[in-house]
């Protein structure tokens, strides 16, 4: 017997969500240095994103107000009403207008992208497959926030052509400089980041931190939490993610005056509860980190007591008050902190305070990067004064990547910051040891950490602490759409 059943309609196909693209796409990029810079000229750019899972269902003008935090409510309000945010390439219908799963999120903008040092992109080594770049401190990565063509990756493209596509194999934090893997194809960038993963691979950083740091191998493992990934803060919280450090000193540099017993004794009178403001001079350090947190030498040095000399928000008293969150982990005052970070670079410039060097009576008078209170003519864009050069970087240099195994080991010179003063004896190269890490693990009580299951015992040294590396996480798949905002 004949089956009569009629067959199932045919499965429809729905198209992909249409996206908008970039009105045009300078190339060559439009770079031009001045006065020590590396500046784009303003162009427009379209990103697309699609509906992040924390997003769903909620309106469009409270998503681009709550989750990003480069332009004012009232751009992103005039922006959706423009149509200039469109949700799968049709004009957003209200500012109460919901977002749903699927949905790809496009925002074109006039972009004004911040300077960066105008500091070449160093090369440490290449061959076929590799290129170990030094990177100048204050250059982003990857495209990302404000940045586009002023990224690590976009420089390097413009310097070799457009066809050359850079693949990064590790990451540093904008802020910071020194060692970075460049993979010329994929095969060697996948390679390489296997290996950078391994656990027997040792990274030594250096950094300037405020004050006397302690002698010997200083332990910090106190955990690390994201408090605000909007404001990209982070703080020691017990509840947060494991870090684990260790710090050796290498120098310190008094300042001319600090074996003044009078100037100690006013110290002690002038600044009670300030105790970052007692210290005098300044510690050249170097860290070893064990684990691999968001801003956690940052955040570590920060909790010892001994903040990096010129870190804009762990070194800042306006943000973390008179004892610049030393000890601190606990979250009673997170809240101000997060309203008095959100002001830095807006209405007061980022500056660090605790800034204990010979620079310290011209800070204020120098150029610092905040809103100027005027707007672009072409897209009513808050337009940004130029950042100083003391404000492109911090004292944090990524200086040393060694494979224990013995198959490579690349450095670099100390950067100029961690060399003596002019008039002080101080070393001028790390000091070469028969383990790089200068550390006996074993000695610490931190080997076989997996199988004991429990934290290792710290070392009998002052105010042990922990610290972190500054790798950032794996990059996204979609680059352009990280940043469907345009911040």
């Amino acid at each position: 017997m004949l089956d009569h059943t009629p067959p199932p309609p045919p499965e429809t196909f729905e198209a992909p969500p249409a996206v908008i693209t970039t009105p045009c796409s300078p190339w060559p990029p439009p770079y031009y240095l001045d006065d020590g810079l590396r500046k784009v000229t303003p162009y427009h750019f379209t990103y697309n994103t699609y509906c992040k899972e924390r997003w769903r269902g909620r309106e469009i003008f409270d998503i681009f107000c709550s989750e990003f935090r480069d332009r004012p409510r009232e751009y992103y309000k005039k922006a959706i009403l423009e149509g200039r945010v469109t949700v799968n390439g049709k004009p957003v219908p209200s500012l109460t207008s919901p977002v749903k799963n699927g949905d790809i999120i496009s925002h074109t903008i006039h972009r004004h992208e911040p300077p960066v040092s105008a500091q070449p992109v160093g090369i440490v080594h290449e061959d076929d497959d590799l290129i170990v770049i030094n990177k100048p401190a204050g250059v982003p990565v990857h495209p990302a926030g404000r940045y586009n063509f002023n990224s690590v990756i976009e420089i390097i493209r413009a310097d070799r052509g457009y066809s050359f596509n850079p693949l990064p194999c590790n990451r540093l934090d904008r802020l910071t400089s020194g060692i970075m893997f460049i993979g010329k194809h994929r095969r060697a960038a996948d390679d390489f980041s296997a290996q950078l993963r391994d656990r027997s691979v040792k990274k030594e950083y250096v950094t300037r931190v405020v004050g006397e740091f302690p002698e010997g191998e200083i332990v910090c493992e106190k955990p690390i939490l994201q408090i605000s990934p909007k404001l990209g803060l982070n703080c020691v919280r017990a509840n947060g993610k494991e870090a684990r450090t260790v710090f050796k000193r290498m120098a310190y540099y008094p300042q001319a005056d600090g074996n003044n017993k009078e100037e100690k004794e006013q110290d002690e009178t002038e600044h009670a509860g300030m105790a970052w403001k007692k210290m005098r001079g300044y510690s050249i350090v170097r860290c070893f980190p064990l684990t691999g947190r968001t801003h956690q030498l940052r955040v570590h040095l920060q909790f010892l007591g001994h903040p990096i000399s010129n870190d804009p928000i762990y070194a800042n008293q306006r943000v973390f008050g008179p004892s610049l969150g030393r000890g601190r982990s606990d979250a009673e005052n997170d809240e101000d902190i997060m309203t008095r970070l959100s002001r830095m670079g807006k209405e007061e410039v980022a500056d660090a305070v605790a800034y204990h060097d010979e620079v310290v009576d011209a800070y204020h008078k120098r150029k610092a990067e905040k809103m100027t209170g005027e707007t672009c003519n072409i897209c009513d864009t808050p337009l940004y004064s130029d950042p100083g050069v003391h404000e492109l970087g911090i004292y944090l240099h990524a200086r040393r990547y060694r494979c224990e195994e013995g198959r490579w080991d690349y450095e670099t010179d100390l950067p100029e910051w961690a060399l003596p003063p002019p008039g002080m004896e101080g070393p001028t190269r790390a000091v070469e040891e028969s383990d790089p890490l200068a550390i006996d693990l074993k000695k610490l009580g931190l080997e076989d950490e997996d199988e004991k299951g429990q934290t290792a015992q710290e070392p009998q040294a002052p105010n042990p602490v922990q610290i972190e590396e500054t790798i950032t996480p794996e990059p996204i798949s979609n680059p352009q759409g990280a940043a469907a905002n345009g911040t």
